[in-house]
């Protein structure tokens, strides 16, 4: 076990030997033996205790010499949700790394991002999982590269090219390197009705994936939120589908999500395959599966009064967003007002301010406008109060100048402190920004009206400050609790859409 990871052996090896699928994504057991690594849960028999060792991510398994198990697929595991309920300078780091940050700046544009020097980032990362950034997204490349060999007809050199290699060469060696075995060995051992036809497609660059989670997921809120709320143009609930369209690095994409019992179902089609790993990122943290549930709802069940509702439906998970900048306007727009008039005001932005995208499997018409298509509006054409118009410009103002900046990088309490200083944004917008935008975990609404009304019917105390002083119990999942008081309401937004 490698020292300064937050391993412990013991636990690990009990994971290992119960095949606990809970902490895939967690840890990653590696073999001395065989030099393999695996994820906890891996089918085959376990190897003896004295031949495993630990490492806290795929990247230093592979640093250290060993291959990817062909049986478990370790690269397919949720990640870890360590990089979602915290704030620091690795946690940030990891989420820019997931969002392709390294591919596209280098190791320099993350520690700019971060606000950090590079020696300052490197060695915090290598210190807390093993491995530098180059080596975490070299690791992030070779899992879509084998996403791209086994579910594509695509040719190798494009899945380099769409994968983030600089040469054929590389690709071929990292694969043969990690998965021992090459691109084409890779395919061929994929069933053939797996693998699309070669025949030109309905949809062009468009792939079918699934997305994997921790059980229990309750699918009801999370969907119901995103349709309930869901802004035309932008967003659709069609065949048991949410879609939306993606403003992403190298173009647009649209995804159809649709909930299964055992994963997320992901169609995406894409402008550039080079947003492939972008695109992933994001829908994944839209719908918090890197989250824990056991975790999670076992410290909210330590509420004798909350713990009914956590047996009732498990597995809640918070529905965020895949683009920051987007969820602080459109918090701006659903302030005071009921979720169709909020609704209303997004659409006529769209409709006036979005690019437009053809979508012909749906009704999706333009990507949500970036803040400075939305900086140069007339005010006065917004229909809303005079001070909710000082409020709206300012914001968008503030990000297309980017005095603020609201991404996956950003530090928590600095984001909260920067918006509460503008006109107009209290409590309520700005925790409901860290929320579903930031990703804060421990993110609490007190003041919100129907989190009040939730907490009178359920015993519990109802005024912003009593709640919120009951609510300590419930750190660090209280977005989480959030999510459970809101469900005791009928409002659609918590049921999934038929």
């Amino acid at each position: 076990m490698q020292t300064g990871m937050h391993l412990e052996r013991e636990r690990c090896v009990r994971a290992v030997q119960s095949k606990d699928a809970r902490f895939d994504g967690w840890f990653f057991t590696a073999v001395l033996t065989t030099r393999i690594y695996c994820r906890p849960s891996c089918p085959v028999v376990p190897p003896k205790p004295e031949n495993m060792t630990f490492y806290p991510s795929a990247a230093a398994c592979q640093q250290a010499g060993f291959r990817a198990c062909k049986r478990c697929r370790p690269d397919t595991s949720p990640g870890s949700p360590e990089w979602n309920q915290r704030a620091d300078l690795v946690a940030r780091g990891m989420r820019l790394i997931a969002d392709g940050v390294v591919d596209r700046e280098g190791v320099p544009g993350l520690a700019a991002r971060l606000g950090y020097s590079t020696r300052q980032v490197e060695r915090q990362l290598l210190a807390e999982l093993g491995a530098g950034p180059l080596a975490l997204a070299r690791a992030q490349r070779a899992q879509t590269a084998r996403l791209l060999v086994e579910t594509t007809p695509l040719p190798m050199a494009e899945i380099a090219f769409a994968a983030g290699f600089s040469s054929i060469r590389t690709f071929n060696d990292t694969v043969r390197e990690v998965f021992a075995l090459s691109p084409s060995e890779l395919r061929s051992r994929v069933p053939r009705r797996s693998v699309p036809s070669t025949a030109p497609s309905a949809t062009p660059g468009t792939l079918s994936l699934r997305l994997p989670f921790r059980a229990p997921l309750n699918p009801d809120n999370l969907f119901g939120h995103l349709a309930a709320t869901a802004v035309p143009g932008v967003e659709e609930w069609r065949d048991g589908a949410y879609r939306r369209t993606l403003c992403l690095p190298y173009g647009h994409g649209i995804v159809a999500l649709t909930p299964r019992p055992d994963h997320i179902a992901c169609r995406l089609t894409l402008s550039d395959l080079r947003d492939l790993t972008v695109a992933i990122s994001r829908c994944r943290r839209l719908l918090d599966l890197d989250a824990d549930p056991v975790a999670v709802d076992g410290q909210l069940r330590t509420d004798p009064l909350l713990a009914p509702l956590v047996d009732k439906a498990p597995g809640r998970r918070v529905p965020r967003t895949v683009d920051e900048a987007e969820f602080a306007v459109r918090a701006v727009l659903g302030q005071q007002v009921s979720t169709a008039a909020a609704r209303t005001h997004a659409a006529r932005l769209v409709t006036a301010h979005g690019k437009p995208v053809d979508d012909p499997e749906g009704g999706l018409t333009h990507l949500f406008p970036a803040p400075e298509a939305l900086a140069g509006l007339d005010p006065e054409r917004l229909a809303m109060p005079r001070t909710r118009r000082a409020t709206f410009t300012t914001l968008v103002g503030r990000l297309a100048d980017g005095t603020l900046h609201l991404g996956v990088e950003s530090d928590w309490a600095q984001s909260r402190a920067q918006l509460l200083s503008l006109p107009g944004f209290g409590p309520w917008t700005v925790d409901v920004i860290a929320m579903r935008a930031l990703g804060d975990p421990d993110a609490f609404l007190a003041t919100d009206l129907g989190i009040r009304r939730a907490a009178q019917e359920l015993g519990l105390p109802s005024t912003p400050a009593a709640l919120t002083a009951r609510a300590a119990a419930w750190r660090p999942w209280r977005a989480y609790a959030v999510q459970y008081l809101w469900a005791t309401d009928s409002h659609p937004i918590n049921f999934l859409p038929v």
